[in-house]
């Protein structure tokens, strides 16, 4: 009697061993990932982010394969905001800075215009380099800015009459775009550069 509780005993730490095995090398990708997140997407993140073209400060035409080569903070904004888009992209390129001298990790900051009327490439190129020596900065025609944004599901739209001194309005997400992954993450602007530093070092690790 001993003896067959104790086989059964064996075989039921079999299962949970066998069971817990399992859900390590099959489901633990994913747990990690969700694990790292803080932010959600209806319908997935698979959603955010995808295929684009467009110009950076060289006047070269790139893609999203060439320029999301290394974890990048995708932000949409442009360089006539007065507000939001100094600050953030500042955070952006703070949490690089963290991203490397705490975690080891090479990340980039990413700055896309949606106001490609006034931010040619060159202008991109300018502002990136001054915010950020890893800082790419990208423009291209209406038609290329707009499919990118779409991609990302980010909303913008021009506020005023004035055709040189308008404002854009615009969402201020940044994402956190890993190669090969794509969209992994969106931060908001109460996150500080540790807290996006900490959370793509997270998903970064739980990715590779």
């Amino acid at each position: 009697m001993q003896r067959s509780i104790a086989i059964a005993a064996a075989g039921a730490v079999a299962v949970i061993v066998g069971g817990a095995l399992v859900a390590t090398t099959i489901l633990a990708p994913a747990d990690r990932l969700a694990a790292c997140r803080q932010g959600n997407v209806a319908g997935g993140f698979d959603r955010l982010g995808g295929p684009f073209t467009l110009v950076d400060g060289s006047g070269a035409t790139v893609t999203d394969a060439d320029v999301i080569t290394e974890p990048s903070l995708v932000y949409f904004g442009y360089t006539s905001c007065p507000d939001v888009c100094p600050v953030d992209n500042a955070r952006n390129a703070a949490a690089v800075d963290v991203l490397e001298e705490d975690h080891g990790i090479a990340a980039q900051p990413v700055f896309i215009t949606i106001d490609p009327a006034r931010d040619t490439p060159e202008v991109m190129g300018d502002y990136a380099r001054n915010m950020h020596p890893r800082m790419v900065g990208l423009s291209g025609s209406e038609e290329q800015v707009a499919a990118a944004a779409k991609a990302y599901s980010t909303y913008y739209a021009k506020s005023g009459d004035d055709p040189d001194y308008y404002l854009m309005d615009h969402q201020t997400m940044t994402y956190l775009a890993l190669p090969g992954q794509g969209t992994v993450e969106f931060f908001g602007r109460d996150d500080g550069p540790e807290e996006v530093a900490e959370r793509t070092a997270c998903l970064v690790a739980a990715a590779s």
